[in-house]
This record gives C-alpha cells, structure tokens and sequence, in this order.
C-alpha cells in the first residue's frame, strides 16, 4: 500500500473512544512522524473531511470529520441490509430453486453484496463483492432505474453500452428504465451470462427510497410461461417483506 495512505491511516487510529482532539504536536509525536508531514497529512484529511479542525488559543486542534461517520453509516447500512435480507434470500432459494443476489449502488456501479445459491448445476457469472455496470442485468437496472433522471442520464452517456453480445443504444436504455420504473421490476435475458434470465425487484428503507435490488436469476427455459409469474409473485413478496423489517410503510 502507498506509504502517504499508510501514514494517514496512522494519523486516523491515534482518535480512541477517550481520546476526542489532539493537538499537531500531539499527533506528530505519537506517530512519530516530523510535524511537517503530518501537517500535510492532516491538511489533505482535513480538505476530504476526514478530520477537523478545533481553533483554540494554542492554535489549533484536530478531531475525526463527518466523513468518517457517513461512510461508517453506509457500512453499517448494508450490514443491516444484508443480515435482514439473508433469511429472506434463502427461504426464496430453498422454495424456487434459483440462485437469489442482493445488490447495491457502488461508485456508480452495482455489487453483489450477498448471493444464496441454488442446488442445480447451473453457476452464474457473479460473486459477491463483484462489482458490473449499472445497465447489465436485472438488478443493476433496477437499481440505475431507481436513480435521479438526471444521474440516470449522466451515468448512460459516460458508459460503453454493451451487453454480452450487443451494443445498447442510450436512448434504447433510457426508455427500458422507464419501463420498469413504472412496472416496478425489471427483467433480464442474457446480458451476464447465456441462456440465463433474471427478475428483480426493489427494496426500500423507512425513508421510502429503493436502497437494494432483490435478484433472482435461472435458466432461461425455467423463466416462462406459469412459472415465470410464479417467480415474479414470489420475488415480489420476499422484498416486500425485507423492506417492511426495514421499517418501509408503503
């Protein structure tokens, strides 16, 4: 790892539970770094909100930011998300026999943040921790369809539009979204892996804002006809019951 990240990380675990500011002398001499450098160490911090600074009359102290807490509430979030949705994800595995994902918003991309596989031969193309364009599958879409039409449109026009054997069009896409903005579940047919479809469907927080896609995915021959809508009831049921655990009123 870069030292500067290294060192910076150094600087951010000196501020314990009983130990809320500390001076630049301070923070210097436990690190053990000239106070030069983690002058500028604490600066960069300081401009990304990672710390903050205290003026006193010895000029100058530093505490941990706000930025910190954002991202520990965004763990924290899909710790929640994840522990809640899981019971739910394998009752709808066991039941279907289809490979269930979670998946989020990550820096403009989609993660599988958890996956219950089934019992069949079939092994899809995602993992959890992957991460893949917002537009390629089921769940992504939802998700990318979930968004502000303006980031939706920002998002579209910087990607390379291209699916497993096609490019698509941006206007193509747009519409889509739209589609299943209104139907409220989006529906995939090999755009990650051949011959396979997926069906999602969102969930939402006590905020009322879609925070995950819940995914099922299959062979495209078991994705039809009866048991297609069968799927679709099911699916929409379990999100609808991990949004309500949490705290989602409709």
């Amino acid at each position: 790892m870069n030292q500067s990240v290294l060192k910076a990380l150094t600087l951010l675990e000196l501020f314990q539970d009983d130990i809320e500011v500390l001076s630049l002398k301070d923070i210097a001499e436990q690190a053990g770094m000239p106070k030069p450098t983690t002058y500028r160490l604490l600066t960069a911090l300081e401009q990304k909100g990672y710390v903050s600074r205290v003026k006193d009359e010895e000029g100058g102290k530093y505490r941990l930011g706000l930025k910190l807490l954002e991202l520990g509430s965004l763990v924290a979030n899909r710790i929640e998300i994840r522990e809640i949705a899981l019971p739910y994800m394998q009752a709808l595995a066991k039941d279907l026999n289809e490979v269930v994902h979670l998946v989020v918003v990550n820096h403009e991309q989609a993660t599988y943040i958890e996956k219950v596989e089934s019992t069949r031969a079939l092994r899809l193309y995602t993992k959890v921790g992957k991460s893949v364009p917002l537009y390629l599958g089921s769940g992504p879409k939802l998700l990318l369809a979930y968004l502000p039409e303006e980031k939706q449109q920002e998002i579209v026009q910087q990607s390379e539009l291209r699916s497993m054997h096609r490019l698509v069009k941006q206007e193509e896409l747009l519409q889509e979204l739209r589609q299943i903005r209104e139907n409220g579940f989006a529906y995939s047919v090999g755009e990650q892996d051949e011959d396979t479809t997926g069906v999602s469907y969102p969930i939402f927080n006590h905020h009322s804002q879609m925070i995950a896609a819940l995914a099922i995915s299959g062979l495209s021959s078991r994705f039809s006809g009866d048991n297609l809508q069968r799927i679709k009831e099911k699916t929409k049921r379990a999100a609808e019951r991990i949004s309500k655990k949490l705290g989602y009123r409709s």
